[in-house]
């Protein structure tokens, strides 16, 4: 017996665990896989930056007396109509067929009761989502799926998907499974088959043709509504200037950490850039037209707590968008559901099963069974208490950093523990003055 000592075996950086079953899944089948939720690898992120609070040099204001406001105006530019928000956090668009009825009533109560607004999503407007919205905006995406002038009408803003952050340049999947008679009346599909949403706009094929829909959108409208332009990070200082060009109020930028119901997950993790690298581009667009603050800049994709609301708002946005945090709140993928989500394959906290409609919680399904479990008032309320810390935590931060409205929040208030997020966020890297990438003159 051969008593030579064997080193240990080490398993590859490169060919990890996931990539070795990915290959052979994809050996197996011979086709791509899809699934749900944003990029999961790990990216340069809010947690990378910190705030330096009052001290000395600064002075911070008293929590209990004085005032520190939130509220935020979105759509000043040009619309008659410019939505008040009372929370710097909207809901990002999901649409009714990714969720289930049940879900979308819940994101418009929970959002309702503290004064902000929710989205569509692709797909078209429910009368639930409708009647519990307070504040309601209409997504125009590149399919035209359920879109009709009088739901434009009733809606308080419209909001033009060019790009997602999870998938720049590509359209939108919904499969067969959720394409319920509902869904299929309201888009004019066929129930059970597979739906791929378009990656462009099919009667605009740039900035000059962009301008002339918000032209048309805002005659349908009579000019009352916003009109946001909602864009995948990938290009951001180009993209903003050319939104602006467009005659946008609002841009919303998304970042590759933000959540799809579907796509290729080749796509999820290697297209787009994660939103701390996006915001200062954007920004800086903006400044360079004179338009910060005047045309309002929403950013989302992986916006989880108050401190990414802060940070969000410290580099330049005026407000924050959350999706997949909203669903959590709701109940999705809790971990009391460990069981059920085991028998599909995955696990409470993955969120790879979104897509498959056989969501346990009756979130991300349109399986009447299923969404008849969730409770939308209880769902709403949940929402609500999350928005409402958010809130209060972007606001302690605000206070620390002796500010009494969160928007005036600043770049002069962080510092970035990495070299890549002091080079994306163009802040010092903590305990210098060093800003990578910043030229000297």
């Amino acid at each position: 017996m051969d008593s030579t000592p064997r080193t240990a075996p080490r398993p590859s950086a490169v060919f990890d665990e996931f990539s070795l079953s990915e290959i052979r899944r994809a050996a197996a089948t011979g086709i791509y896989d899809i699934r749900g939720f944003g990029a999961k690898r790990r990216v340069p992120h809010f947690d990378d930056l910190l705030f330096l609070g009052a001290s000395m040099s600064r002075y911070p204001l008293e929590g209990y007396r004085e005032r520190c406001d939130t509220d935020v105006w979105l759509g000043t530019r040009f619309a008659e109509k410019p939505l008040h928000l009372k929370i710097p956090v909207t809901i990002a668009g999901m649409s009714f067929g990714s969720l289930s009825a049940q879900a979308k009533e819940a994101l418009g109560r929970g959002a309702s009761q503290v004064g902000t607004s929710t989205t569509t999503g692709d797909g078209g407007m429910t009368n639930e989502e409708r009647h519990h919205s307070s504040l309601l905006v209409y997504q125009l995406l590149p399919s035209r799926y359920g879109m009709n002038p009088d739901d434009l009408r009733r809606a308080d803003a419209i909001e033009i998907v060019v790009g997602q952050g999870a998938k720049p340049g590509g359209g939108g999947m919904l499969l067969g499974q959720k394409i319920s008679d509902r869904v299929a009346e309201m888009r004019t599909l066929p129930k059970g088959i597979d739906q791929r949403s378009a990656c462009r706009h099919p009667d605009w094929t740039g900035p000059d043709d962009l301008e002339i829909k918000i032209e048309e959108l805002r005659e349908i409208t009579d000019w009352q509504k916003p009109i946001y332009i909602k864009v995948g990070a990938s290009r951001p200082y180009y993209d903003t200037a050319l939104a602006i060009k467009a005659g946008a109020d609002v841009v919303v930028l998304d970042g590759m950490q933000g959540g799809t119901a579907a796509t290729q997950e080749v796509f999820i993790e290697h297209v787009g850039l994660p939103i701390l690298g996006a915001i200062r581009p954007a920004v800086q667009a903006l400044q360079d037209l004179g338009m910060h603050r005047k045309v309002q800049l929403i950013v989302s994709g992986g916006i989880r707590n108050g401190a990414d609301v802060a940070k969000a708002l410290a580099l330049g946005a005026d407000t924050v968008s959350i999706g997949t945090a909203a669903l959590i709140a709701l109940g999705d993928n809790d971990p009391a559901l460990e069981e059920e989500y085991r028998k599909l394959g995955t696990t409470a906290g993955c969120y790879d099963d979104w897509h498959e409609g056989r969501d346990p919680a009756g979130i991300t399904t349109q399986d009447p069974e299923l969404a008849a479990r969730f409770d939308p008032i209880l769902g709403g309320r949940r929402l609500a208490n999350y928005l409402s810390v958010l809130t209060l935590e972007a606001q302690t931060i605000a206070r620390a950093c002796g500010k009494s409205h969160v928007l005036n929040l600043e770049p002069e208030d962080l510092v970035a523990l990495t070299v890549e997020a002091a080079a994306m966020a163009k802040v010092p890297l903590a305990g210098t003055d060093w800003i990578p990438g910043l030229k000297v003159e």
